[in-house]
């Protein structure tokens, strides 16, 4: 079987801070680079599909070259191939748009994508590609059993309260994986080197689309002022936040 695992390589941010000069962003002194900790898990899963039933884990992130490290990583893992996206804005459907296309022509039987980020924490990059690719979608999935003669997966999803959710998914089929559902393996020195030598297949989005959301100003909080406690019907709140909003932005 084919999996296709889709990772991001994050930003973590110190306890201090500083913004560019224009404002519209974190100045990357103060951040340091991460495989995003949900992928770590995908990439394990993948990884112990390939064992069990064989074949082939393709990795695919967007950005520039600096996030080949978090390609690299899985390699070490693992991992067999990796493909990276340049040229694609940050919000999460510019990503889902570009990873589509790339995706699409793997003609995978699961693909994987951790639930969500640790920088932008929006749990929608998934969802939107399933949506993309026309292909059923399960979230959050702490579990996998995956049958390659009837092509289905049955997965346990993690809901509120410690309930779990048991579904059988017909595949191809988009899963967001959760933390914990394994144990990512550590890669040792000599794996490390090799995925150094891995050559990465780079590739340029596609033009179009719009981005999702634009940066208009970035800031540290005013501290010291109270909070304001709202009232009211639940349209009464609404109609406040929305007046608050817009007068922060005035």
């Amino acid at each position: 079987m084919k999996t296709v695992v889709c990772i991001k390589q994050v930003l973590q941010l110190g306890d201090e801070v500083e913004f560019t000069d224009d404002g519209l962003d974190v100045d990357p002194d103060y951040l340091d680079p991460a495989l995003n900790e949900w992928d770590s898990f995908a990439t394990e899963e993948a990884l112990q599909l390939r064992e069990r039933l064989g074949g082939e884990v393709v990795l695919v992130t967007c950005g520039s070259k600096a996030s080949e490290a978090a390609l690299r990583r899985c390699l070490a893992m693992g991992a067999d191939r990796a493909i990276r996206i340049e040229g694609v804005d940050r919000d999460p459907f510019s990503v889902a748009r570009a990873l589509a296309e790339v995706v699409s022509a793997e003609n995978a039987d699961l693909v994987l994508c951790g639930v969500q980020s640790s920088d932008a924490v929006q749990a929608a990059t998934g969802t939107a590609l399933a949506e993309l690719l026309d292909l059923p979608r399960a979230a959050v999935v702490t579990k996998v059993e995956y049958d390659a003669g009837a092509r289905t997966a049955v997965v346990d999803r993690e809901l509120e309260g410690g309930l779990v959710d048991r579904v059988e998914i017909d595949t191809p089929a988009v899963l967001t994986i959760q933390t914990g559902i394994n144990e990512p393996r550590y890669a040792n020195l000599r794996a490390i080197k090799q995925a150094e030598q891995v050559e990465i297949d780079v590739r340029n989005a596609a033009g179009g689309g719009v981005p999702a959301y634009r940066v208009r100003k970035m800031f540290v909080p005013d501290r010291g002022e109270g909070a304001e406690m709202i009232g009211g019907s639940p349209a009464e709140i609404a109609a406040r936040i929305a007046s608050i909003v817009k007068e922060r932005l005035a």
